[in-house]
């Protein structure tokens, strides 16, 4: 992770009493809106805010980056969270990026065989550009017949990634793995989202990114308008289906047989779909998981507005790359600064990812860490 030298001269100081005993914040009200990618870490997290903060709650209520962001804009809502900065020039010159979450989006499918899936991102660009349209295509059959790297990292008593001081991930140990996988002579139902969403523009831009001679066209919060060819073809009619949000494309793809979509992992285990191990630059195929989104985002650069910039080209060898960070986006003249910074703080506090470890959020540490320091120390 690189940052400038003015952020790390403002934040190493302050980063590292970050987590130490807090001053519980007065009684408060918080609310937000936004994307769907946090949820899951919000709700697990209630109850150990609130404990730690009595009488203050936040209520969060989603409905996509493209609602965050728009409240954002109006000054509704105390901490709001889009997965794509938002640069528009309708943003209050007083609102902040503070990336607090970070976790793995996952490609989810549903087959009825119990072995993983492996796919290159070329693969997957053919599959949801419409290029390839059977699982037994041999671009499919290519990357799940062969011997493929896997990087395993070591976790701690409470199932969280451990990391080292600049905050990258331990390495347990790599082993490779041969794979056979006799795939269906079946057409695949892809799925996408069809609101306007920071998890399709993450998606979209991986897939530009490191397959850009198959996806052609640069990331987009709105899938359609990302789409490299001619989405109402009629050869993509019925077969690419869209769903408003990521609760929405999972419970449709647990509907259909033989479908593939993307959305944050948790979603596939409730749904019971599988999830797909993905290729890196290194060559290697790594699962969605927290250990795989710490290296692929210590790769990544991030400017002096919190706004961070992937590099998929990383040969971090157990890098996912399908890491992304939500942003909270807070209006630094907020009249409620000191809830505002406790919520915040406490997202970021190990315990809270460490709540649930199964939704493979990762705690945030080491560069970034400080990034967020100094930009909470921004609020008010």
């Amino acid at each position: 992770m690189k940052i400038s030298r003015n952020l790390k001269i403002a934040a190493i100081a302050t980063a590292i009493a970050l987590f130490a005993a807090q001053p519980a914040s007065a009684a408060e009200k918080l609310t937000g809106a936004g994307a769907t990618f946090p949820i899951p870490l919000i709700d697990a997290c209630k109850a150990g805010f609130a404990t730690d903060n009595p009488g203050s709650t936040f209520t969060y209520s989603g409905g996509g980056s493209g609602a965050g962001r728009t409240a954002s804009d109006n000054g509704i809502g105390d901490v709001n969270f889009s997965d794509s900065p938002h640069t528009a020039a309708s943003r209050l010159a007083t609102v902040i990026h503070i990336p607090v979450v970070a976790a793995p989006i996952a490609v989810m499918y549903k087959l009825s065989s119990s072995k993983v899936l492996n796919l290159s991102p070329a693969t997957v660009a053919g599959i949801f550009g419409g290029t390839i349209t059977k699982w037994n295509d041999p671009a499919i059959v290519a990357d799940n017949n062969r011997t493929t790297t896997v990087v395993n990292f070591k976790k701690d008593k409470d199932g969280q990634v451990v990391k080292d001081k600049a905050g990258k991930p331990v390495v347990l140990n790599t082993r490779n793995v041969k794979s056979y996988y006799t795939l269906p002579n079946q057409k695949i139902t892809v799925i996408y989202r069809s609101d306007k969403s920071g998890t399709s523009g993450n998606f979209t831009s991986f897939l530009h990114g490191m397959a850009p001679a198959v996806w052609t066209k640069s990331g987009n919060d709105t899938f359609t308008n990302g789409f490299p060819g001619k989405l109402n073809d009629i050869a993509n009619l019925g077969r690419i289906v869209g769903a408003s949000g990521s609760a929405a494309v999972s419970a449709l793809a647990a509907k259909s047989p033989y479908s593939i979509t993307y959305a944050e992992k948790n979603y596939a285990a409730s749904n019971g779909l599988k999830v797909a191990n993905i290729q890196n630059a290194a060559g290697n195929f790594q699962a969605p998981d927290a250990g795989g989104t710490a290296a692929f985002l210590g790769a990544a650069t991030v400017d002096a507005n919190g706004i961070l910039t992937f590099d998929y080209a990383t040969k971090n060898a157990g890098a996912y790359p399908l890491g992304i960070v939500s942003y909270a986006l807070v209006d630094t003249k907020t009249k409620k600064a000191t809830e505002v910074k406790a919520l915040l703080n406490y997202i970021l506090n190990p315990k809270c990812p460490s709540t649930n470890p199964a939704l493979e959020y990762t705690t945030i540490t080491g560069p970034l860490l400080a990034v967020d320091v100094a930009q909470i120390a921004k609020i008010g």
